[in-house]
């Protein structure tokens, strides 16, 4: 058996032949101003290598005055000689809490500790075969203080068949659907969606790989006084062109409140090949919290090793929200290509704010990433509950 193939635990016992190796920001002169000062504007390199090996462990915690600066620091990171990045997002929502905030929570790959979830830890490991460069890149307007360690192991040559890690981040604020002539309860959870077509995109990636999970935040905008779940929508991914599985259906009872009862949706292919868009989709979930392994609108906050809450959204949703969920003994198998989508609200009848940090590990080459929004775009943009009304 590989080391690869090894529990945690179990595979503590076994002798390896790597070297332990590890960048940081220690103070070169021996004092002790254990950080590199990056000036706006700047990038700097904070790990390099030529040769094979897997970075295990990632330690960070920043100091800056600006306003949202964990939106306004990138984090890149680039894999045997490749000019685009493999890994390309805010650093604070690569971490685990979005918004531009921290706060405390711990899951397997990626944990945020005291102070305050202040200092960032990931161990997703990240092979490379040839090379390995990570930058930082300081798009704010004051100076950056950034401590860090990048713990690795560097090889004489990888195992086969070793994927390379990949993190992107999006954002957007999708179009809903108009509130008038509607009750809330026909607002939140009427209508249809009879292709995905407008859902929130979490990844679309192709080639060969898994993808292992997503940091997902909302901020809701509607300004309503009545009860507001945001999470409603369901998830939908597409992978290879492939139906989902299901079987003979229950009889529906629709609820009367929202609207009389809709036709099926037929079973259709790709509208043409490699198109991924058949229906239904490979995998077809209930609703946002669960596909984030939580259940009947949550308030409360968690963490857990694959699912957790680490933002709840306070009273009425009106506050952020960021959830995870990682695909660790359940990765999702891509040959050729995956779409991971979710609505906002049922039917996409919501138009919050949503961004996210979508993980998985593939062959390369990879789909060239959407350019990042500007820094500007990138500002969270927080509101008191009843604003305006």
């Amino acid at each position: 058996m590989t080391n690869a193939g090894l529990s945690p635990l179990r595979g503590l016992a076994k002798l390896r032949e790597a070297q332990s190796r590890r960048f940081s920001s220690y103070d070169r002169t021996g004092g002790n101003d254990d950080r590199l000062h990056i000036e706006p504007g700047k990038t700097v390199v904070i790990a390099e290598h030529q040769g094979a090996g897997i970075i295990t462990h990632i330690w960070a915690t920043l100091a800056s005055s600006a306003d949202h600066y964990l939106r306004k620091i990138v984090l890149r990171a680039y894999w045997d000689g490749e000019t685009e990045p493999s890994v390309e997002t805010p650093i604070g929502d690569f971490f685990g809490m979005g918004h531009a905030k921290t706060k405390n929570f711990a899951s397997l790959p990626v944990q945020a500790s005291p102070q305050d979830g202040k200092a960032f830890n990931c161990y997703f490991p990240m092979p490379f075969g040839s090379s390995m460069r990570l930058t930082i890149t300081n798009e704010s307007e004051v100076d950056l203080l950034f401590y860090y360690y990048v713990d690795l192991e560097l090889h004489d040559r990888l195992e086969d068949g070793m994927g390379r890690f990949h993190a992107q981040y999006r954002q957007d604020r999708p179009e809903g659907v108009s509130e008038a002539n509607k009750t809330n309860e026909q607002h939140l959870f009427g209508g249809e969606n009879v292709d995905g077509k407008r859902n929130y995109l979490i990844l679309d990636a192709e080639g060969h790989g898994h993808y292992v999970g997503v940091l997902f935040s909302v901020q809701s905008q509607r300004l309503s006084r009545s009860w507001d779940w945001y999470g409603e929508g369901d998830d939908m991914i597409w992978i290879d062109g492939a139906p989902g599985l299901s079987v003979p259906d229950t009889v529906r009872k629709p609820d009367p409140r929202i609207g009389p009862k809709a036709a099926l949706i037929e079973p259709r292919p790709e509208s043409a090949p490699g198109a991924n868009d058949q229906w239904p989709p490979t995998l077809h979930g209930t609703g946002t919290e669960d596909y984030f392994n939580t259940a009947w609108c949550p308030t409360e906050e968690y963490s857990a090793p694959y699912h957790g809450i680490i933002a709840a959204g306070g009273p009425n949703w009106t506050e952020p929200v960021t959830l995870y969920r990682w695909h660790i003994e359940d990765p999702l198998i891509f040959k050729e290509r995956i779409k991971v989508s979710i609505e906002h609200g049922h039917a996409n009848g919501r138009s919050d704010d949503i961004s996210s940090v979508a993980f998985w590990y593939q062959a390369e080459p990879h789909k060239p990433f959407d350019p990042l929004p500007p820094v500007a775009e990138r500002i969270p943009h927080f509101r008191y509950p009843f604003q305006g009304q």
